[in-house]
């Protein structure tokens, strides 16, 4: 039997599948990741971990198939984005990697905002000025790590450094090198004048390879360090988020996937892009087509840090019960009406990328008395993060995307209550998905793409089935109208509060 294998070097685990090209999964295995912050805002995490991962998943998931490494004809990477890799001119990691959660570049941000016209540097890259931007980590480490900076060679990311380790090919995939901020938008091809931005020589930066493109083949001795066949086809890879909403089924304009993972994303399909500061920018992978997109700095993440922090009491009584703390909170959650009695949260506890691009926002609980209860609170957070959603669509709509059908992926798409919330807060029907196992599986579809197994691009769609649709609420529907104001209104006037008391 062929087959074909898909990794994903994820934030808190590296996950790979096996799959034949008839829709059925023969295998599946992860390994946790180690995230490191040793200061705040910092996030990184070692390459050589990611790469000593694969290296335990690859012959793990072929014992779990019961199949020789000949039978996997090609695979794929998929990954973070942007993560920056730095490597010397003998392939030797020159630091950890810096991760696309981290927040340390605000000053070098201001510094190339104050260089360049933001409102051309949008229309030529794509993207706007922030964080995500590879020149400001550049220019950080040529600040403070300059030993570092001067011996710079290779620059690229996650998924990348995995292809590199894979077939000894230095490239950087599209939509890597498109939201660092190094491509020229018009022509698709690397910018000099915005590589330029970063201090770093332009050989700095591998070329560019489109996501289904045949990158190379599995050398010897990656043969011999994974257990895959010497000459395996590699594939250029795929962003993470991309890859996870190709794989739900977000093809035509107006698709929409709601990703409720460790951090909430919103991600879109279009065939026409209207760079904007606010969102960001990816190709689709679909040819031809565009994939903007925002993230949420927290989404699941943060009601994991509620329950290990504040819920004490209802773990151990969702225990008695045979159900997950998040499960039980939930079902308080259901008996608690729509706009949690008064509470309102926003949820800005690491920040906030889009759309309002601003590292120093910070989370807040408001409208506590003590009549209250944590059910109360529980609800609250999930209704914040469906305000959150209604403020990415009301921009996807003002930059000309049309929102039209609504998919919901990820672990939190398991919460019924949270995905009734979004439904009557958008006031849309949100359609569930089973069997979506992530980004991994995009990845291992575009692999049979590139190595030509089939031409299918919508095969993809055969390995998840949908799930229960939710239909809004319209009893619903002032009150959450009124509660998006206020979830608008309340960054704005903490903003000036805090703007106020740091001057």
């Amino acid at each position: 039997m062929s087959c074909v294998l898909g990794i994903d070097i994820g934030t808190t685990s590296t996950i790979a599948i096996l799959i034949d090209l008839t829709g059925n999964v023969l295998a599946q295995t992860s390994r946790p990741v180690t995230l490191l912050s040793q200061q705040q805002g910092w996030a990184e995490e070692d390459p050589e971990q990611w790469w000593l991962n694969v290296c335990t998943l690859v012959p793990e998931l072929l014992a779990q198939a019961e199949m020789p490494a000949t039978s996997v004809l090609a695979l794929g990477v998929t990954g973070m984005l942007p993560t920056t890799v730095l490597l010397d001119k003998q392939g030797q990691l020159l630091r950890p990697s810096i991760q696309q959660s981290d927040g340390r570049t605000g000053e070098q941000v201001r510094d190339i905002a104050s260089e360049i016209n933001e409102a051309q540097f949008i229309a030529k890259a794509g993207n706007g000025i922030n964080q995500q931007l590879i020149a400001s980590r550049l220019r950080w480490i040529e600040k403070h790590e300059p030993s570092v900076f001067d011996r710079i060679a290779t620059v690229f990311g996650s998924y990348d450094f995995i292809n590199w380790r894979l077939t000894g090919i230095r490239a950087c995939e599209q939509n890597w090198a498109l939201e660092a901020g190094f491509v020229d938008l018009s022509t698709g091809d690397l910018s000099e004048e915005l590589i330029a931005l970063a201090h770093v020589p332009r050989e700095s930066i591998p070329p560019k390879t489109s996501s289904h493109a045949i990158l190379g083949k599995v050398s010897a001795q990656a043969a011999a360090a994974t257990g895959l066949a010497t000459g395996t086809l590699v594939i250029g890879g795929a962003a993470d988020h991309v890859a996870s909403a190709y794989a739900a089924g977000i093809h035509a304009p107006g698709d929409v996937l709601l990703k409720l993972g460790g951090s909430a994303d919103i991600l879109i399909a279009t065939s026409t892009p209207h760079p904007d500061r606010r969102m960001f920018l990816d190709y689709h992978i679909l040819p031809g087509q565009f994939m903007p997109n925002g993230c949420m700095a927290s989404g699941g993440s943060a009601l994991n840090w509620f329950v290990q922090q504040f819920a004490s009491g209802p773990v151990g009584l969702a225990k008695a019960a045979g159900m997950s703390p998040h499960q039980f909170l939930d079902s308080l959650a259901a008996k608690t009406p729509a706009g949690s009695d008064g509470v309102h949260i926003l949820p800005y506890f690491l920040g906030e990328k889009t759309p309002i691009h601003d590292a120093a926002a910070r989370g807040a609980i408001m409208g506590l008395s003590l009549n209250h209860e944590v059910r109360h609170v529980w609800r609250a957070l999930l209704e914040s993060f469906a305000y959150a959603f209604a403020h990415h669509v009301e921009v996807l709509n003002d930059m000309g995307h049309p929102t039209e059908r609504f998919l919901a992926s990820d672990g939190g798409a398991n919460s019924q209550i949270w995905i009734q919330i979004c439904a009557d807060v958008l006031g849309h029907p949100v359609q569930t998905l089973k069997g979506h196992p992530g980004s991994c599986l995009g990845a291992a579809w575009l692999a049979a793409i590139g190595a030509g197994l089939t031409e299918d691009w919508k095969g993809v769609n055969r390995f998840i089935t949908v799930g229960e649709r939710f239909e809004p609420n319209l009893e619903n529907k002032a009150i959450y109208q009124e509660g998006y104001k206020r979830y608008r209104a309340s960054y704005k006037a903490l903003n000036s509060v805090q703007l106020a008391l740091m001057t």
